[in-house]
C-alpha cells in the first residue's frame, strides 16, 4: 500500500508565512501592560426588545440618539449573558428581531485629554448581527455571533470635556440561510390558524438560539502608535525549539522592537529586534498535552516592545503573548503532537447553562475545568462555535487540546452553499484563525458540523473553505464533522483528518445495543479504505435523564446510556491501534434546545446534567480515560502532579 508521508505544518509554517498577510488588521486580546489599560464594562444595561410588527421601530425612532430611557420602558439585563432566560417573559425569551442594550461609561480623564491615547471600544460577542453607535454615532458593524470586533473610538472621546460616553448596541439575532449557523424564517400565513404576520425562526442544529451581549464589552486603551498583532508558530529540532514570530505595527512606520521569550521561571532564553525572525531555544521546554507528560502545557512570554516616532514624539508599547512551543502532525494513521501519537479522549461541549444561556461566567468555566480534569479529559471540540478567548487561554495552561470550529453547523439548505454563503463562510474563518492562531491547545481547525456533504455544491465550497483555512494558518490541519455515509460525502477528500459522528442504537435501531460494534467496524473500515487518513470519532452517545432507572437498559435510561457507551469502547478499542485516533462523547453537560416532541426541556446526553453534577456514565467514562492515559505510558506522578494525591 502507498502511505502517505506525515504533513509536517511546524516546517510548513515559516515557509508560507506570507499566506497569513491576508489577515489585515490585528485581534489580539486586551492584556494590560505599563503601556494599555483596559475597563470592563459588565454589569447592568438598559435593554429593550423591539417588538414592534417590523421589529424597526427603533431604527425609524432612532432610539441610538439619545438614552434609552427616554423613547421608553427599559429593562436592567446583565452582561455578559443571553436575554433569553433572564427574566420571566415568555415573548422574550422566543424572540426573534432587534434588542437594544445601552450603558453610560465613565472615562479616565486622561483618555479623554491626551490625544497621543488610543481608545477601543470591544465586543467580545454579539448573537448575531450587531450596529454600534457611541454618543449617537455610528461607529461600527459586524456579523457573526461568535467573535470579537472592535472600534476605535478616540476621536469621539477626545472632542470635548466628556468624563463618560454612552454606548448603544442594537442586536439581531435572526438567521438566514447565508448566516452561520443558517436559519430561515417561516411566516405562517394561513389566518384560521395564526394571527396576522405570524412568523418563526427555524434552524437545522440542535442547540437554542441564545441571542445577547455574550460575552464582556470593555474598553481598552494602546499609544497611537502601537503594536497591532503577533503570529507565533513554532517548531522542534531534535531539543532546540523554533519560535518564528512576525511582528505588526500601526501608527509609525519609523519604530524598534525589543523582542525577548522568556521561561517560566522569567529568565530570558531569546531574543531579537526585527519584525520578523526566528528565534532559537535550546533545551526547550515542550508544550504538551495534559497526561502526556510530567510537566504539561508549559508557557513561555513573548514580551515586545515597541518604540516609535511620530509627529507628537517617541512614544512607545509593550505587550506580553504567552507561547507554548510544540508541533503538530498527521499521517494516513496517527495524530503526532511533538512527534508523539497522541489519541484524543474527551468531549464535546457547549458555552451553555441555567440562567446565563451562553453568557460567559467564570465559576461556571472553573468548574468545567476541574471536571474536564477529574474525567481525564485531555481534549474537547467547541462544538458547534468559536469559544470564549479565555476558555482559549485556560486550555493553554492546562494543556486540554482544542479543535477550535467555527458556526458551520445546520448547512443542510442548497442556498446556504451559494456565493453570498460561501463569501460569510470565508471571512468568519479569518475572524477566527485572527484570533486564535497563537493558541498552542488550538491542534486543528473544524469548518462545519453535519452539512449535507452529499449536495454536489458541497464539495467545491468546502474545498474552497479548507484551502482558504491552510491558507490562513499553514501550521495546523483542517477537518470538518460528517455524518454521511463515506461514499457520497463531496467533501471529504479535502480534510487532514476525518471526523465522523454516529449515533447507532439511538436514532436508528432504537434499543439493540447489539448491533453497535459491527455497524461502527464497518463504518471505520468503509472511511478509511476510502481516504486513507485518521479518524476521530468526532461524536457518539446517548439521551440519560437524571435518576431514570432500567434495568435490562431501556432508551433514555442511565443504565442504557452507559451500556452504549461500553458497546462503543469495544469497537474503539479495536481500531484505535490502527487508525482511530480519537474519541469525543456527545456530550460533556445536558443543554438547552428548541421545544420540541424529541426533546424534554433540552438534550439529554450529557455525561453531566446541566447543573454539572455526573451520571452514571461520568464514572465509566472516567475510568476509561484514565486507564487510556495509563497505557499510552502517562505516569502516575502526572495525576499527583495535577491533584497533589494519587488517582482513586
Amino acid at each position: 500500500m502507498l502511505r502517505r508521508p506525515a504533513v509536517s505544518w511546524a516546517l510548513l509554517g515559516p515557509l508560507l508565512w506570507g499566506c497569513t498577510l491576508a489577515l489585515q488588521g490585528g485581534m489580539l486580546y486586551p492584556r494590560e501592560s505599563p503601556s494599555r489599560e483596559r475597563k470592563e464594562l459588565n454589569g447592568l444595561w438598559s435593554f429593550r426588545a423591539d417588538f414592534s410588527d417590523n421589529r424597526h421601530q427603533g431604527f425609524e425612532q432612532q432610539w441610538y440618539r439619545r438614552p434609552l430611557r427616554e423613547s421608553g420602558p427599559t429593562l436592567d439585563m446583565p452582561v455578559p449573558s443571553s436575554f433569553n432566560d433572564v427574566g420571566q417573559d415568555g415573548q422574550l425569551r422566543t424572540f426573534v428581531g432587534w434588542v437594544w442594550y445601552e450603558r453610560e461609561a465613565a472615562l479616565p480623564r486622561r483618555w479623554t485629554q491626551d490625544p497621543g491615547t488610543r481608545v477601543v471600544l470591544r465586543i467580545g460577542s454579539a448573537h448575531y448581527y450587531a450596529i454600534v453607535w457611541v454618543n449617537g454615532v455610528h461607529v461600527s458593524e459586524h456579523e457573526g455571533g461568535h467573535l470579537p470586533f472592535e472600534a476605535d473610538i478616540s476621536k469621539l472621546v477626545q472632542t470635548g470635556p466628556l468624563s463618560s460616553c454612552r454606548i448603544t448596541i442594537a442586536i439581531n439575532n435572526t438567521l438566514t440561510p447565508h448566516t452561520l449557523p443558517p436559519g430561515s424564517i417561516l411566516y405562517k400565513s394561513d389566518t384560521s390558524k395564526y394571527p396576522k404576520g405570524y412568523f418563526i425562526q427555524d434552524t437545522h442544529f440542535d442547540f437554542f438560539n441564545y441571542a445577547g451581549l455574550h460575552r464582556s464589552v470593555l474598553l481598552y486603551t494602546t499609544p497611537a502608535a502601537y503594536i497591532d498583532d503577533i503570529t507565533v508558530t513554532t517548531g522542534v529540532e531534535e531539543d532546540t525549539g523554533l519560535v518564528n514570530y512576525q511582528i505588526f505595527v500601526q501608527g509609525s512606520e519609523h519604530f524598534q522592537l525589543e523582542v525577548q521569550l522568556l521561561d517560566g521561571e522569567g529568565r530570558v532564553v531569546a531574543q531579537g529586534t526585527r519584525s520578523r525572525d526566528q528565534l532559537v531555544v535550546p533545551s526547550a521546554h515542550l508544550w504538551w498535552p495534559y497526561l502526556m507528560h510530567e510537566h504539561p502545557a508549559y508557557l513561555y512570554s513573548l514580551e515586545v516592545r515597541m518604540t516609535a516616532s511620530t509627529a507628537a514624539g517617541d512614544v512607545s508599547d509593550f505587550y506580553t503573548l504567552p507561547v507554548g512551543i510544540r508541533t503538530v502532525d498527521v499521517t494516513e494513521s496517527q495524530f503526532l503532537i511533538n512527534g508523539k501519537p497522541f489519541y484524543f479522549h474527551g468531549v464535546n461541549k457547549h458555552e451553555d447553562s441555567d440562567i446565563r444561556g451562553k453568557g460567559f461566567d467564570w465559576p461556571l468555566l472553573m468548574k468545567d475545568f476541574n471536571l474536564l480534569r477529574w474525567l481525564g479529559a485531555n481534549a474537547f471540540r467547541t462544538s458547534h462555535y468559536p469559544y470564549a478567548e479565555e476558555v482559549m487561554q485556560l486550555c493553554d495552561r492546562y494543556g486540554i487540546v482544542v479543535i477550535d470550529e467555527c458556526p458551520g453547523v445546520g448547512i443542510t439548505l442548497p442556498q446556504s452553499y451559494g456565493n453570498v454563503s460561501l463569501q460569510h463562510h470565508l471571512e468568519v474563518m479569518e475572524e477566527l484563525v485572527r484570533r486564535d492562531k497563537n493558541h498552542p491547545a488550538v491542534v486543528m481547525w473544524s469548518v462545519a458540523n453535519e452539512p449535507t456533504s452529499n449536495l454536489e455544491p458541497a464539495g467545491y465550497y468546502f474545498k474552497t473553505v479548507i484551502a482558504h483555512t491552510k491558507a490562513l494558518d499553514p501550521t495546523r490541519p483542517v477537518t470538518y464533522v460528517t455524518n454521511s455515509n463515506y461514499a457520497a460525502d463531496m467533501g471529504a477528500a479535502y480534510v487532514d483528518v476525518l471526523c465522523v459522528n454516529s449515533y447507532y442504537s439511538w436514532y436508528h435501531d432504537y434499543g439493540h445495543l447489539e448491533v453497535i460494534q459491527l455497524q461502527l467496524e464497518s463504518q471505520f473500515e468503509n472511511w478509511h479504505q476510502t481516504y486513507q487518513k485518521p479518524i476521530i470519532q468526532s461524536e457518539y452517545g446517548a439521551e440519560a435523564i437524571a435518576g431514570l432507572h432500567q434495568d435490562p437498559p431501556l432508551m433514555f435510561s442511565e443504565e442504557y446510556q452507559r451500556s452504549l457507551l461500553q458497546q462503543y469502547h469495544l469497537a474503539l478499542d479495536k481500531k484505535r491501534k490502527e487508525y482511530v485516533v480519537g474519541e469525543l462523547i456527545w456530550n460533556f453537560a445536558d443543554f438547552m434546545t428548541n421545544q420540541t416532541p424529541q426533546r424534554a426541556v433540552g438534550n439529554k446526553k450529557g455525561i453531566f446534567t446541566r447543573q454539572r453534577q455526573p451520571k452514571t456514565a461520568a464514572f465509566l467514562l472516567r475510568d476509561r480515560y484514565w486507564k487510556l492515559a495509563n497505557e499510552t505510558r502517562y505516569h502516575r506522578s502526572v495525576v499527583k502532579s495535577v491533584f497533589g494525591k494519587e488517582p482513586v
